[in-house]
C-alpha cells in the first residue's frame, strides 16, 4: 500500500508518496503564482493549483510503479483563503489568500459583534475567511449574490478529488464561523458574517474518511482499487501531525514565510486577548495553539532582494557562534503583524543606523528581529499555561545554525533540528490519508523524527537577549504613535 500527501502552500504545491511504514518513495513540487492586482491584496487561481496537482500525480506516476497501490490521499492547505463557488461548482473570482490584508475594516467590525469571539475562541484577524466575505458582500454583491459554496484552499482540492464538499476541522478552524471548542458551525458566527449553514463545506475530523477518489481520476491515474480521502489538515496542523507533536508539551517553531510557534494542547483553553490562534488539531478530542508573525523569513528575503545579495549570502558571515546584540533594531512588520498585535497596517522600521554600518549589520538585524517576533509568541503561550520545555525547529530558516541558536537563547528553550528526511506538512497529511484509509489509531503512524542534533540557549547572552527584547517591545508604541 501507498499513501499520498498534499501539501498546498502560498507558493507552490508538494506531493510525497510514502509506503504503509510511512517511508518516503519520492515526491515533487509545481510551482505558481500569487497575484497583487492592488496593495495589501493577495489572491490566487483556484485552477493553478489543479494543474499542479495534476502535474504532480503525472510525475509520480510515470516515475514510481509503487503509486498504482495507492490507497489512501490527505490533503494540508495553506489556510484562510476564500474559493467560492456557484451553484453549478464553478469558481466564481479568483481565491482571497491568508496574507490579504484589505478586510481589516471588516475584521474590526466582526470582532467587536457579539459573541464572536466567545464561540469562535479567537480575535477575528483581516486574514481570516469571515472578513474577507464581509468584504466580497460591500465591494463584489454580484459576486456575493452567486455565492453556493466557500470552501478553504484544501477543501477545494478535496472537491477535486472526491466530488464533495467536504472540510476538517483544523482548516475550518480559522474561517471565524465554526465554534472552535464545539468543533462545528456556529450558527450566529455564520448570522453575523451574513452567511448560511448551506454554503459551508460537511464538517469531518482531519484523520477520518471525508470520501473517495473520483472513479474518473482512478482510472486517469491509473488506479484499480478504491482510493480514501482523508479530511486533510490545515497546514500547521498537518505539519504538528508530520512531527508528532500531538500532546500537551509538543510543539515546533517553524521558519517559513511566515514565523509560526506552535503548542499542542490537550483540552480546549482559548485565549483571544493574547491573539492567540486556538484551532482544532487534525486529531479529533485535541486542539493546538499558536502566534503567527507574518514575515519571518519574508523579512531576510526582502533584505536580500534590496541589496542584491542571496539571504544565504547575507547569514553566511556570522558563522555559528552567537554573537551579543547588535545595535541596530529591526521590527519585522513588513505586512503588519498578528500576535501579539493583532495589526495589519503597521510597518516595519530599522532603528540605531550610523554611517559604517553594512548590510551584514542590517542582516544581523533582521535575524534577531524575527527571533523577538517569535518571543512575542512565546511569552503569549506560556501565558496559558502552555509547556513550552524543548521545541522542534523546522522550515527553509532552520538552514542557518546562527538563526537557530539566536532563536533558542532568545526563548530560553532548546530547539531540536530533526535529521534529513520528510517531516513536514506533506507528511503530515499523507498520514492522515494512512489513518483515514487503514483505521489504524494516528498515534501509531504519527510518530517524533529522529533528531540530529538539539541546539541549546547560550545562557551567557541570555540576559543581553533578555534587555533587547525589552527594547524590542518598547518600539511598538513609538512607531505606532509614528504611523
Amino acid at each position: 500500500m501507498t499513501f499520498l500527501g498534499i501539501d498546498l502552500g502560498t507558493s507552490g504545491l508538494r506531493a510525497l508518496l510514502v509506503d504503509e511504514a510511512g517511508v518516503a518513495i519520492g515526491s515533487t513540487e509545481r510551482h505558481y503564482d500569487v497575484l497583487h492586482p492592488h496593495p495589501g491584496w493577495s489572491e490566487q487561481a483556484p485552477s493553478d493549483w489543479i494543474a499542479a496537482l495534476e502535474g504532480a500525480v503525472d510525475e509520480l506516476h510515470a516515475k514510481y510503479p509503487r503509486f498504482a497501490d495507492l490507497k489512501g490521499i490527505g490533503v494540508a492547505g495553506q489556510m484562510h483563503g476564500a474559493t467560492l463557488l456557484d451553484k453549478s461548482g464553478d469558481v466564481l473570482r479568483p481565491c482571497i489568500l491568508w496574507n490579504d490584508t484589505r478586510s481589516h475594516r471588516q475584521a474590526a467590525r466582526l470582532d467587536a459583534a457579539d459573541q464572536v469571539r466567545a464561540l469562535s475562541g479567537n480575535i477575528v484577524f483581516p486574514g481570516f475567511t469571515a472578513p474577507k466575505l464581509e468584504w466580497v458582500r460591500e465591494n463584489e454583491p454580484e459576486v456575493f449574490d452567486k455565492v453556493a459554496k466557500v470552501l478553504l484552499p484544501a477543501a477545494y482540492l478535496n472537491y477535486y478529488l472526491t466530488g464533495d464538499f467536504v472540510a476538517d476541522m483544523s482548516d475550518s478552524a480559522g474561517t471565524s464561523w465554526l465554534e472552535v471548542g464545539g468543533r462545528d458551525w456556529s450558527d450566529r458566527l455564520l448570522e453575523a458574517g451574513h452567511m448560511r449553514r448551506d454554503q459551508m463545506p460537511r464538517l469531518v475530523e482531519g484523520a477520518e474518511a471525508a470520501g473517495t477518489l473520483r472513479p474518473d481520476l482512478a482510472r486517469k491515474w491509473g488506479l484499480a482499487a478504491t482510493v480514501t480521502v482523508a479530511g486533510g489538515a490545515g497546514d500547521n496542523a498537518a505539519a504538528a501531525c508530520g512531527i508528532g507533536a500531538l500532546n500537551e508539551g509538543q510543539g515546533f517553531v517553524s521558519l517559513g514565510t511566515s514565523g509560526v510557534l506552535l503548542s499542542a494542547r490537550d483540552g480546549y483553553r482559548p485565549a483571544p486577548e493574547t491573539a492567540l490562534h486556538t484551532f482544532c488539531h487534525a486529531i479529533p478530542g485535541r486542539w493546538y495553539q499558536m502566534g503567527v508573525m507574518l514575515s519571518a523569513t519574508d523579512s531576510i528575503n526582502w533584505l536580500a532582494g534590496i541589496t542584491g545579495e542571496k539571504p544565504a549570502g547575507l547569514t553566511a558571515h556570522l558563522g555559528e557562534d552567537l554573537q551579543s546584540p547588535g545595535p541596530v533594531r529591526f521590527l519585522p512588520y513588513l505586512s503588519g503583524e498578528r500576535t501579539p498585535y493583532n495589526d495589519a497596517e503597521i510597518r516595519g522600521s530599522f532603528t540605531g543606523l550610523a554611517a559604517g554600518m553594512t548590510r551584514q549589520d542590517l542582516a544581523r538585524a533582521v535575524l534577531e528581529g524575527v527571533a523577538f517576533g517569535l518571543r512575542d509568541s512565546f511569552e503569549a503561550l506560556v501565558a496559558t499555561d502552555a509547556r513550552l520545555v524543548e521545541l522542534m525547529a523546522i522550515g527553509g530558516g532552520t538552514a542557518s545554525r546562527y538563526w537557530v541558536r539566536l532563536i533558542a537563547t532568545v526563548l530560553g528553550v532548546p530547539l531540536a533540528l530533526p535529521s534529513s528526511g520528510e517531516f513536514g506538512a506533506a507528511l503530515g497529511a499523507a498520514r492522515l490519508g494512512m489513518t483515514a484509509a487503514t483505521g489504524v489509531s494516528p498515534e501509531s503512524v504519527m510518530l517524533t523524527p529522529q533528531i540530529r542534533e538539539t541546539i541549546d540557549p547560550v545562557e551567557s547572552l541570555r540576559g543581553a537577549f533578555d534587555d533587547a527584547y525589552l527594547a524590542f517591545r518598547a518600539a511598538y508604541p513609538a512607531i505606532k504613535a509614528i504611523q
